[in-house]
C-alpha cells in the first residue's frame, strides 16, 4: 500500500523474495526484510526496469546477523521487472520470485517512483 498523512492512495499486487516465510536473516536466504526503512535511492539504469533502494539492513538487522555470525546482505530494492521480461505485466506477481526485493510491475515501478522521494519511511510487515 502506498500511503499519504495515514490515508492509502494505493494499493498494488507485488512480487516477494521466493525464500521461505520471515523475515530476512542473512545475504543469499532469498528473505524480503521485515521493519521499517527508507527509501535511500532510486537507480534508473538498473539490471530490472527502474529501482528504488530500501535502508536494508538497519541497526536491529545487523546486531541480529553479527549475532549470529552472518552477512546481512543488502541491495533490496522495490523494482519493476527485469529488463528482458517486461511483457510479463502484472503476471508477475502471480508467485515470488525475487533474492529478497519487492517487485512491481513495470507500469507500476513507474507510479511509485514518481510518487515516492528519497527520504521516504517505508514498512514492511507480513
Amino acid at each position: 500500500m502506498l500511503m499519504v498523512n495515514g490515508r492509502i492512495l494505493k494499493t498494488y499486487k507485488i512480487a516477494l523474495g521466493r525464500g521461505s516465510s520471515g523475515p530476512k536473516e542473512r545475504e543469499g536466504d532469498d528473505k524480503t526484510p521485515e521493519g521499517d526503512y527508507v527509501i535511500d535511492q532510486k537507480n534508473a539504469k538498473s539490471r530490472f526496469h527502474l529501482a528504488l533502494h530500501i535502508s536494508y539492513p538497519n541497526a536491529a538487522d545487523r546486531e541480529h546477523a553479527q549475532k549470529a555470525g552472518v552477512d546481512p546482505g543488502g541491495a533490496i530494492m522495490i523494482h519493476g521487472l527485469p529488463n528482458s521480461l517486461g511483457w510479463l505485466g502484472t503476471f508477475q506477481h502471480d508467485v515470488d520470485w525475487t533474492e529478497g526485493c519487492i517487485a512491481a510491475s513495470n507500469t507500476q515501478i513507474e507510479e511509485i517512483s514518481r510518487l515516492v522521494p528519497v527520504g521516504t519511511p517505508i514498512e514492511i510487515r507480513p
